[in-house]
C-alpha cells in the first residue's frame, strides 16, 4: 500500500501512507484483487445493433480460458512474500534511518507523501495499460519484470544513501546530511512507484490465471494473503536482529554505522528474495499475448471508435455514478485509515521513544526499542495472517460483515487509547544507572503490554485489509456498475487520509511537545467514529450478492 517499512515513526506517520498505501497498503491490494470478480451485467444486450453504454467502472476483459493449475497460481502468489519482505523492512527500520540522516520528526512524514501520491496516480495508469498491453510476453509479465527491477534499484539507493551522500560531500560531523537525504528521497519515491507497478499486475495475473473459477479465485487470494504474512514475518524478524550485518561486513563504513549496515544487509536479502520469486514466476508462468486491443469505447461505438476513454476519465465518471452505499463506505473507510495511519507510521518510533525512553542517535535505548517494535510487528503479522483465514467465520458469528467491521474498529480505538496508558506506565517505572545516558529497559509488564497491543491490532488490521474491498464489490454489483475502477475509487478513500496525516501529523504532534501520542489519540477518535458509522449507517449487503461476491473473493456473507 509499498512500503514501509526512528525513521519508522517519523516517516512512519507519513510513511504508513506508504505502508499502507501502499501500506500499502501491500495487503490492502492483495485483498482488493481478491474481491474484484466482475459480475455479469447488462453492458451488452442481445441485440448487437443496440448497445448500452457501460458504467465508467466497467473494464473490458478478454475471453477467459481454462483455469491454470494451482501450482502456477501459488508461484505467482509467492511474489507477495518478496514484496512484503521489503515493505516490512521499510515500516520497521526506515523511520529511524531517516532521522539518522538528519530529517526531523516533524518533517519526515512529508517524504512519505510519495506513497499515497503514487498509489493515486501510478496504480490507475499501470492497471489501465496492463489491461490493454499487447506485448508478446503477455499483459502482466512485462510490468512485473519492470517493477521488480525498479525495486532493486530503489533499495540500493536507499541503503547506500549515507555512503553516496558522504562521497558527494556531506560532512559527517554535522547532524543533517543534505546530499544523503536527496539520494534517499529519490530512492524512496522510485521504490513507491515500483511497488505500485509490481503489485497491481501481480494480482491481476492471479485473476487471469483463475479464469473466473470461484474455487481457484478463493485459493489464489488465500495464497496471496498467506505469502504476504510470510513476507511480513521474515521482514520484521530480520529487522529485529541487530547483528545481521555480519553476513555482509562490507556494509559497515565510515558514513554508515551498525544500524545503517544492518539496514543494508536486510535490503540485500530483500532484493535476493524478490528477484528469485519474480524470476521463477516469469519463467514458469506464461501468458497469451493480446493481439488486438478492445476498450470500453470500442464496445460503445461498435468496435470502430478510436477514442479510448482515459483511465482518469473513467475514474471521474465513476464518482458521478456512485450510489449512497458507496459514499457511506468511502466515509467509513476514510475515517478508518485516519485511525490506522499514525500508528502504522510511528509504531516502532513509539517503542523507541515513549516505551524505551531513548533518543534518536544517542545511546542504545532507542535502537533497542525499534527492534522491540519490529518484534511486535512480526507478532502483529502472525495474528493478521491467522485472522484473515477466519474472517468468514467471524462475520457469521457477529451477525454480518458491517457489524464485524464496526466491532473491530472499537477494538482499534481501545488499543490506540491504551498506548497512552502503556507510555505513562513506562515513564513512571523508568530508571537510570549512574554514568549512563540510557535508561534501563522497561519492566517486563510494560514490555509485554506493548507487544500485546501490537498483537491484538492484527485482528482489526485483517478486517481492514478485506471487508472494505468486499463491500465495494457488493455495492458495485448491486448498483449495476462494473467492478473495474470501483476499487480505484475506494483506494482514494485510503490515500487521501494518508496525505492528510502526512501533512498535518508532524505539526500536530509538535503542538504538544513532540512524541507520538497526540496523533494516536486522534486515531482512536477516528476509529470510534468509523465503528459507529459502520454499524449505524453502512447498509447491509443483500444476502445473495454478498454470498456471491464472498464466494468469488473470500467467503463473506
Amino acid at each position: 500500500m509499498q512500503q514501509q517499512l526512528s525513521l519508522h515513526s517519523t516517516i512512519n506517520k507519513s510513511h504508513h501512507q506508504h505502508k499502507i498505501s501502499n501500506a500499502n497498503i501491500k495487503q490492502t491490494h492483495s485483498v482488493t484483487h481478491s474481491f474484484t470478480m466482475e459480475p455479469l451485467s447488462s453492458t451488452k444486450q442481445n441485440n448487437h445493433n443496440n448497445l448500452t453504454k457501460p458504467s465508467s467502472l466497467h473494464v473490458e476483459t478478454p475471453p477467459l480460458d481454462e483455469p491454470s493449475p494451482l501450482r502456477k497460481i501459488m508461484v505467482v502468489a509467492s511474489i507477495a512474500a518478496g514484496v512484503q519482505f521489503g515493505w516490512a523492512l521499510q515500516l520497521s527500520l526506515l523511520t529511524p534511518y531517516v532521522q539518522l540522516l538528519g530529517i526531523s520528526h516533524t518533517w519526515a512524514p512529508y517524504i512519505w507523501l510519495c506513497g499515497p501520491i503514487s498509489g493515486m496516480l501510478v496504480q490507475p495508469i499501470v492497471g489501465y495499460h496492463s489491461d490493454r498491453c499487447t506485448s508478446r510476453f503477455g499483459r502482466r509479465r512485462p510490468f512485473i519484470a519492470a517493477g521488480s527491477f525498479a525495486v532493486a534499484i530503489a533499495v540500493f539507493l536507499i541503503g547506500y544513501a549515507a555512503d553516496l551522500g558522504h562521497m558527494f560531500g556531506d560532512n559527517l560531523e554535522k547532524k543533517v546530511r543534505p546530499r544523503a537525504i536527496g539520494v534517499f528521497v529519490v530512492g524512496f519515491w522510485i521504490l513507491d512507484v515500483a511497488n505500485n507497478m509490481l503489485q497491481g499486475p501481480c494480482r491481476a495475473l492471479l485473476g487471469d490465471l483463475c479464469a473466473g473459477n470461484q474455487r481457484k479465485t478463493r485459493n489464489a487470494n488465500a495464497f496471496f494473503s498467506f505469502f504476504m504474512a510470510v513476507g511480513n514475518i521474515l521482514g520484521y524478524a530480520a529487522g529485529s536482529y541487530s547483528k545481521l550485518y555480519h553476513m555482509f561486513p562490507f556494509t559497515k563504513t565510515k558514513a554508515c554505522n551498525v544500524y545503517c549496515a544492518n539496514l543494508k544487509s536486510c535490503f540485500f536479502l530483500s532484493i535476493a528474495l524478490l528477484t528469485f520469486l519474480a524470476t521463477a514466476a516469469l519463467i514458469y508462468v506464461k501468458e497469451k499475448a493480446i493481439t488486438t486491443e478492445k476498450t470500453v469505447t470500442d464496445e460503445v461505438d461498435g468496435g470502430g471508435g478510436g477514442n479510448s476513454v482515459p483511465c482518469f476519465g473513467e475514474l471521474s465518471g465513476a464518482f458521478r455514478e456512485l450510489k449512497r452505499p458507496m459514499w457511506i463506505l468511502l466515509l467509513v473507510t476514510c475515517l478508518n485509515w485516519i485511525a490506522w495511519f499514525p500508528f502504522l507510521l510511528f509504531d516502532t518510533d513509539w517503542m523507541g521513544k515513549e516505551v524505551y525512553g531513548g533518543t534518536v542517535g544517542e545511546g542504545k535505548a532507542y535502537d533497542n526499542g525499534v527492534r522491540a517494535g519490529a518484534l511486535g510487528l512480526m507478532l502483529n503479522s502472525v495474528v493478521l495472517g491467522v485472522t484473515s483465514l477466519g474472517v468468514d467465520v467471524l462475520a457469521r458469528g457477529v451477525g454480518g460483515v458491517k457489524r464485524l467491521w464496526g466491532i473491530v474498529n472499537f477494538v482499534l480505538a481501545i488499543c490506540l487509547g491504551m498506548t497512552v496508558l502503556v507510555t505513562k506506565l513506562a515513564q513512571h517505572s523508568r530508571h537510570y544507572v549512574d554514568g549512563t545516558i540510557d535508561p534501563l529497559p522497561p519492566s517486563a509488564g510494560v514490555h509485554a503490554g506493548a507487544l500485546a497491543l501490537f498483537s491484538v491490532l492484527g485482528i482489526p488490521l485483517a478486517i481492514t485489509y478485506s471487508v472494505p474491498f468486499a463491500l465495494a464489490s457488493i455495492f458495485s454489483a448491486t448498483s449495476g456498475a462494473g467492478q473495474g475502477l470501483s476499487l480505484g475509487v475506494l483506494n482514494l478513500a485510503i490515500v487521501i487520509p494518508q496525505m492528510i496525516v502526512s501533512v498535518l501529523g508532524g505539526p500536530w504532534d509538535a503542538l504538544f511537545g513532540g512524541g507520538n501520542l497526540p496523533a494516536f489519540v486522534v486515531g482512536a477518535i477516528a476509529a470510534l467514529a468509523s465503528g459507529i458509522l459502520s454499524i449505524i449507517l453502512l447498509p447491509s449487503p443483500p444476502p445473495d450478492l454478498a454470498k456471491s461476491v464472498g464466494t468469488s473473493g473470500g467467503g463473506f456473507h
